[in-house]
Order: structure tokens, then sequence, then C-alpha cells
């Protein structure tokens, strides 16, 4: 590791500071100033007559961005988590010896401590004249060239702590996804949710319809499934007493990975006893509603090329509605299933022969649907035979009090009614089962010791999950999932040396 001739020349130049008596890997090394802070504090020297305030003195730390010496001075561009800062240091500022040596030693991509006062520079930008200079961390890796910067968006992915130093952009985004989250928390804490925390290992896979990722507890000698989704956890407190539920965390699926999709991903369930799903629909609004203020955004938000449109109410249409009007499906053909089959292959695409109506209706959707849902749609009254666990409508038993939210072409959030019969949820989990042994991977195991708590008798509840993801794309306009995971999932490389070769490439351009 660190073989390449660059690298190499960096350690000696450590090593070199180490014998002067300046530690290339510091401790305690205190910054009591950011560089946005910095800018802001000092904006009335700019409108100074002597352009400059010696009377102040603050230490800025941050990594070289840019560095010109010029004979007997130097300009640098150094750059924290907030913003960027002009430093200027000469032989006279630090010292002639220290200079000459600092000359030779630190250079782009090494992390300073800095001290002095501000002034203005003949081209008037407010920068730090630096009285004190020291090392505080020795970079050995080179950063990429600064003119194109880390393009290669497989680079960025693999290596994204170089990705943040290169594109502050990057750390804007995941600053906006911290604080989505913190809004989200606070939001529903506001309205007496409680937050909690279920297993992440499960005993069995359940909650949603997914293939599990299947691990084994030596200790209890059993497999554990990696949750896919927590909601049977979550009802089971309702079942003990809490009205109102919470929690924000990772689920892992073992799936397929495309814009939308990685193997584990952040979401929100939330559980509301006395409450059904037109009121996890107003909720979901004002969600929105009160997200946008707090976050400063507009109303009307754009997403790629298109526009997406808060200010309205979010519309509300039925599934099989949506099928005729949005999807373009006649409605002669939806209680037929050569009918539907033949009607999805004439307009040149496959499907399998032997789905369910249910399914078929699924694939409809995803076919024909989603994809021109752009502004905010609750998409409701979902056949129940794609709803393993909702509850029967009590008006038509083949529909469940469900719906979903799709945004932009993509479903956001899923709520419904929930099933607390245990008899029916008891029939459910068989037939789920069977498909599961008939070969459906995604099918719901049985959960006996659910239905037994449903048995105890869960009060009539709405509950829904939304993911963080996704949300995060459509709030900060990027179009991969991948773009809002700090560490998204990623195939192995198929040589060791690749992510080498491939930074080799990006500093060569």
């Amino acid at each position: 590791m660190f073989q390449d001739q660059y690298q190499q020349q960096r350690i000696e130049k450590g090593k070199t500071l180490f014998a002067l008596g300046h530690n290339p890997y510091r401790h305690n090394v205190v910054k009591d100033t950011g560089t946005k802070e910095f800018l802001e504090c000092y904006e009335y020297v700019i409108e100074s007559e002597l352009k400059r305030d010696e009377h102040k003195n603050n230490t800025v730390v941050g990594r070289i961005k840019f560095l010109r010496h010029m004979g007997k001075a130097a300009f640098a561009k150094i750059e924290d988590e907030d913003g960027v800062l002009q430093i200027y240091f000469s032989r006279e500022s630090i010292g002639e010896a220290w200079f000459d040596e600092a000359k030779k030693l630190i250079e782009v991509g090494d992390i300073i401590s800095v001290t002095g006062f501000p002034f203005v520079t003949k081209t008037g930008e407010l920068s730090l004249h630096v009285k004190h200079l020291e090392i505080a961390t020795k970079s050995i890796v080179p950063l990429p060239e600064k003119f194109h910067g880390l393009q290669d968006k497989e680079l960025r992915y693999r290596k994204r702590y170089l990705d943040m130093i290169m594109n502050a952009d990057v750390r804007k985004t995941f600053k906006l996804r911290s604080r989505i989250v913190s809004e989200i928390r606070h939001f529903f804490e506001e309205r007496d949710f409680l937050e909690v925390e279920t297993p992440m290992m499960h005993p069995i896979a359940g909650g949603a319809n997914a293939k599990p990722f299947i691990t084994y507890h030596n200790a209890l000698n059993v497999n554990r499934y990696l949750r896919i989704a927590p909601e049977l956890y979550l009802k089971r407190l309702v079942v003990g007493g809490f009205e109102a539920v919470f929690e924000i965390n990772r689920n892992f699926r073992n799936e397929g990975m495309d814009q939308t999709h990685n193997p584990e991903f952040t979401m929100i369930e939330f559980y509301w006893a006395y409450h059904n799903y037109h009121d996890l629909m107003r909720l979901t609004e004002e969600m929105f509603d009160v997200l946008l203020k707090k976050l400063k955004l507009p109303k009307k938000l754009p997403y790629g090329d298109i526009e997406i449109d808060f200010s309205k109410p979010f519309r509300k249409i039925a599934f099989r509605e949506a099928l005729v009007e949005i999807g373009g499906v006649s409605d002669a053909i939806l209680d037929d299933k050569a009918a539907i089959i033949a009607y999805i292959e004439s307009q040149n695409f496959s499907v399998e022969k032997n789905l369910s109506l249910g399914k078929l209706y699924e694939e409809l959707f995803d076919l024909f649907v989603e994809e021109k849902l752009v502004d905010p749609t609750f998409i409701i009254d979902y056949p129940i035979e794609i709803s393993p666990l909702a509850r029967r409508s009590e008006t038509n038993p083949n529909i469940a009090e469900r719906f979903e939210l799709f945004i932009a072409g993509r479903e956001i959030a899923n709520g419904f009614n929930e099933l607390n019969d245990p008899l029916d949820q008891y029939e459910r989990f068989a037939k789920q089962l069977q498909a599961k042994n008939a070969g459906d991977d995604e099918a719901h195991e049985m959960d006996e010791d659910y239905v037994y708590a449903l048995g105890y008798g869960l009060p009539p509840t709405a509950g829904q999950g939304m993911g963080i993801d996704r949300l995060t794309m459509l709030l900060t306009n990027e179009q991969s999932i991948k773009d809002v995971i700090l560490f998204p999932a990623m195939k192995p490389l198929g040589d060791a040396d690749d992510t080498m070769t491939t930074e080799k490439k990006e500093e060569e351009k």
C-alpha cells in the first residue's frame, strides 16, 4: 500500500517534517473559527479604511485545496466543512526558516492550522493574514487534479470520503439529508408519537413482500433474517398499549440495485391507533408542508426535467380507476386474465402467464401508470390480494383500505388500515405460504406469534412506511439513490488494483 512514487515522496516529506519538530499527525489542534464564520464576522474589514484589523486573532483549520508560491510569499485556499477561505503567509510573517521548509514540505491536500488576522487583498478578497502556520495532518495520497475534479461516478461512490473532499455540493446534500431526518423526527414527536427501536435480526422474515438476507446465530444455532420491515414488531407494541409509535431505521432486502433501490435503505414506519388511512394521508400532506417550510424549500420543486407541485392538495384516485384514467387500460379487460396478458404483450412487454389477477393488476400499474404520477398522488383502494397485511374494505371485500403515495413517478410511501382480525390474518399468511412454497421468494412467511399477538386484540390502527432515501432524492434533486446514501452498495471490483487504476486515470486527466 502507498507504493506510488508520489505517495512515497509525500511519506518522506512527512518524515522530514517530524525530524524538524513538526509532527505531521498532530492531536489537540484547536480550531476557534470556521471559514464561514470568519468571512461573516469580518465583512466590515472590506469597508474599513485600512482593509485590515490586526487587533483580531483567529485560528482556522482546513485542508489546502489550492496553493501558489510567489517567491517570498504564498497564497492558499483552505477548506473546512462549511466553506473556503483564502490565506496569505510569507517569510516575514511566519519566519524565514519555517517558510523555506514549508514551501518544500506542505502541499495541496494537507490539513493545516493557521492563526492570524483579517485583511483584504488588492483584488478585494477578504483573507486571513497568517502569523502562525502548523501542519495538522499530512496527506500522503495526492488529490485529483483540481480543474477536472472528481468526475468518475463509480469512484465517487466507492470512495465517498474523496468525493466529499472534492465536491462541496455532496456535503451539502448529506447535511440536508440529516436535516430531513431530524425534522421528520421532530414532526412526529410534536404529535406525541413515541420513537422506538425494534429488532434488526428476525426469526421470521416478514412485514413486506421481499427476499431477505439470511445470517446465522452461532449461540442459538438458528438462522436469522435481516429485517425487511419493522411492521410486525411495531404492531406488537400497539397491541401492548402504545397508541402512536414510530421508528426511523434501516431495512434490508436481498434484491437488485438500480436508480431507486439499494439493498439496505432507511425508512420511517409509524402506527397510529384509533385512526384510519385517511388520517394518514392528511398527516402525510401536513408533514410535507411542514418539511418544506422548515427546509426553506419552495412549493414547486424542480426534479430533473420536471417540476413537482406541492402547493395543491394531493390527488387521490382508486387503483382500478388509475389503470383506466391514467394508464389508458380498457376497463373491459380488467376482469379477464387472458385479456390482460394479451394487452400487455400487444404493448411489447413480456409477462408471466401464471400470474394471479391481482399480480397482473400490479404489472399493469407498473407499466402504464406509475411513471405518469408526477405531482403527489395517493393511489387508494388496492386489490386485497397484493395487500396481505391490510384490512379489507367493509363495502368491497376484494379491496384493501390502503394507499400508496407516488411523486415524480416513484413510490414514496405505503399505508393502510391494519388488519386486526387474527383469523383473517392467519388465512392470508397461509395463502402467502402456499405462494412461497410454489416458488415466490418474496411471499410472507407464516408468523404464528404475530397472529397470536393479534389474538389479544390490536385496536383499530393505521400504519405507514415512507422511504427516507427516495424522499431525500426528491428534495435534493438527485436522480440516483446512490447520491443520497453515504456508502451505497457496489459490485466487488474484479481486481484489487482497479480502484488505484481508476484513481490514477482521474489524476492523469
